[in-house]
């Protein structure tokens, strides 16, 4: 309205000018200049106001109890916000209350359903921004923006008669990156500071006493100035769920959709090793979505066994192999598997030689347990399992393809990290103090023993490759269950 009232003021006085017989031409060229230099401003956000997310409303409809696979995670974030709940035996026994909470872990396990679930737990004002919005090309922006944030934080809270307030900030590396590293720009710094002036200046005994909760999966990029206690108190890792987390998160997905009696999500959660919970969310969504494609009334578990593929590898690809390609693909495959089987029996969930995203096939382990620590044993293993699908290849076609590229990288990988963790035979080395001829020769060493050991496997094998290669380009897919049963026949 004001913008509006002040323009027409200015065409008034303009026209008014002219009709007197002043020359308004250098006071023209002064309006669109001035219009110029403001609409650009506005444009890039300088002018506009910053405008917080407040989602009260939508905060309240999230607790700690729909949040699964994360029991340390909330356990802890609890206690900091005990700080608030209780303010009474925070002040009867001196305790300075924390000022901000720091959460770390990879993207989408669910840092900003924990921060939702705190304003729901303390029935505060929650105010949600990422660390992107601060910064601007303009000197003082985003420490200006800073500045609003926290005044945003009190005004709203005491409109709604709250005493309490949490700000969250996602991205924060953005915000509080090591200052320094920009020599050029110095608004970064100059935004880091000013954010370090607000929470240096939160009191005990404010009005409304303000919690910050951050996010990031970047840690080893905040400033130290902002990690030290009295600024971010408290880390709290929010980090992959384990088996019974996965299960925990399944069935908080799974509460709206209808599944049937045949499915056990104990036995997906075990076949999704390495998922986030927003994996599983995917997982869920995308097992309903095939369910509605074949216009079933529930969602079996043939849905989401596709699901998984389909979250890790990506959506069918149309382009199709050749006869030949596909019956190297299915070749490949089936060694992978039946190094599997040699090294864990049982291990083998899937094999298909569907294209998904940049794989022409695909050979899918599931996990009996979740494991953090790993053997020499394991790890040759692994690297025997990589190795296998070339090794099959040359077995029964004569040669190699470069569709084991791949695996060689991560059977590399893999060997350098025994040589690491002083696992190998050279002992307990530093890694920078070989020389790339020490380096080359254990690593071939452990490379060319794991591939002996596979060919040697896949030697005595040879039927149940024939079999299995036969039935993979029958039917594109083979379950584990029914590849045990191809090596029982064959064996037996």
């Amino acid at each position: 309205m004001l913008k509006e009232i002040s323009l027409g003021l200015a065409t008034a006085l303009m026209i008014f000018a002219f009709v007197a017989g002043y020359d308004i031409l250098p006071l023209v060229v002064l309006g669109l200049a001035g219009g110029a230099l403001y609409f650009i401003a506005d444009t890039k956000g300088l002018l506009k106001n910053f405008d917080i997310g407040t989602s009260n409303s939508s905060a309240a409809k999230i607790t700690f109890e729909d949040i699964g696979g994360q029991d340390t995670a909330v356990k802890e974030l609890r206690e900091c916000l005990d700080f608030i709940n209780y303010e009474d035996r925070v002040k009867k026994l001196g305790i300075r209350p924390l000022k901000g909470i720091l959460l770390t872990g990879p993207p989408g396990t669910g840092k900003t359903l924990l921060a939702k679930a705190a304003a729901s737990y303390t029935d505060s004002v929650f105010l949600a921004c990422s660390g992107s919005e601060f910064v601007q090309i303009y000197a003082g922006a985003g420490a200006q923006r800073v500045r609003k944030l926290f005044s945003s934080a009190r005004e709203k809270a005491k409109k709604k008669n709250k005493s309490s307030a949490i700000i969250f900030v996602d991205e924060v590396e953005v915000l509080g990156a090591r200052r320094g590293q920009n020599s050029n720009h110095m608004e970064y710094d100059q935004t880091l500071n000013e954010l370090l002036v607000q929470m240096d200046g939160l009191k005990v005994d404010d009005s409304v006493r303000i919690l910050v909760i951050a996010a990031t999966n970047r840690a080893d990029m905040l400033d130290p100035a902002l990690m030290r206690p009295g600024r971010f108190d408290r880390q709290v890792k929010v980090d992959l769920p384990d088996r019974q987390g996965r299960y925990e998160i399944l069935k908080i997905h799974a509460r709206n959709k209808p599944l049937a009696g045949e499915v056990d999500l104990n036995v997906i959660a075990k076949e999704t090793f390495g998922f986030s919970g927003a994996h599983l969310e995917s997982l869920t969504n995308e097992a309903a979505i095939l369910a509605m494609r074949e216009n079933c009334d529930q969602i079996y578990y043939r849905h989401l066994h596709e699901a998984i593929d389909k979250v890790i590898m990506g959506e069918k690809m149309e382009k199709r192999p050749g006869k030949e390609e596909l019956y190297r693909v299915a070749v490949h495959e089936t060694g992978h598997a039946l190094a599997s089987e040699m090294v864990r029996p049982g291990s083998v969930s899937a094999l298909t030689v569907t294209p998904r995203g940049g794989a022409l096939g695909y050979m899918r382990q599931h996990h009996e347990e979740d494991h953090y620590l790993y053997t020499r044993e394991h790890l040759e293993n692994q690297i025997a399992v990589m190795l296998a699908g070339a090794v099959a290849e040359e077995m029964v076609m004569g040669n190699r393809s470069t569709g084991a590229a791949n695996d060689f990288e991560k059977a590399f990988q893999t060997a350098e990290k025994i040589i690491r963790s002083g696992l190998s035979d050279l002992g307990i080395v530093s890694w920078d103090s070989l020389s790339q001829e020490q380096k080359y020769n254990e690593i071939k060493n452990i490379l060319d023993n794991q591939e002996k050991k596979a060919a040697e496997h896949l030697n005595k094998m040879r039927l149940v490759i024939d079999d299995t290669v036969n039935k993979l380009l029958e039917q594109e897919k083979v379950t584990g269950e029914e590849f045990r049963m191809i090596i029982k026949k064959n064996i037996a």
